[in-house]
């Protein structure tokens, strides 16, 4: 098994579906909508997502140098144009390292005790996964409420 290439294909798909889910707010103001309960809109989301892949693969792991703005992530707001050439370049950079990297980086204990304890750099690629599908099905559902 590749697993660099296994997580290449499943961050590849699920960034390029956040990408066209945020292509397809047809008002760009719709992005920062939140309402009630709902503290996180789309774009800020979005934001978020770029944001922690480029932290914990970009710069924990490939060495990229990105710098992250949490606080910006959730509560500033840019373009669409520019949050989907975040996702691009957010792209570009995961794909990167899934691309190059020694399979044995996998079994290694991933450099950050980012909940406290260790664990190895396969399960937390893996928590990063699931962390990206969870804020792409809320971004769907964002859009599609909205649209209606």
């Amino acid at each position: 098994m590749n697993a660099s290439a296994e997580f290449g294909k499943l961050f590849e798909r699920d960034l390029k579906r956040l990408k066209e889910e945020v292509s397809q707010y047809e008002n760009e103001d719709d992005l920062w909508i939140k309402s009630g309960e709902i503290s996180n809109s789309a774009g800020n989301l979005a934001m978020h997502l770029c944001g922690n892949l480029q932290h914990f693969i970009g710069s924990v792991l490939a060495g990229s140098g990105y710098k992250r703005d949490r606080q910006f992530e959730f509560g500033g707001i840019i373009s669409k144009d520019e949050i989907l050439k975040e996702i691009d370049i957010t792209l570009a950079t995961v794909m990167r390292f899934f691309r190059s990297t020694d399979e044995k980086v996998f079994e290694e204990a991933y450099p950050l005790e980012v909940f406290g304890y260790s664990m190895s750099t396969f399960y937390f690629i893996i928590h990063l996964q699931g962390h990206l599908n969870y804020h792409l099905g809320q971004v769907n559902y964002h859009r599609r409420i909205l649209a209606k």
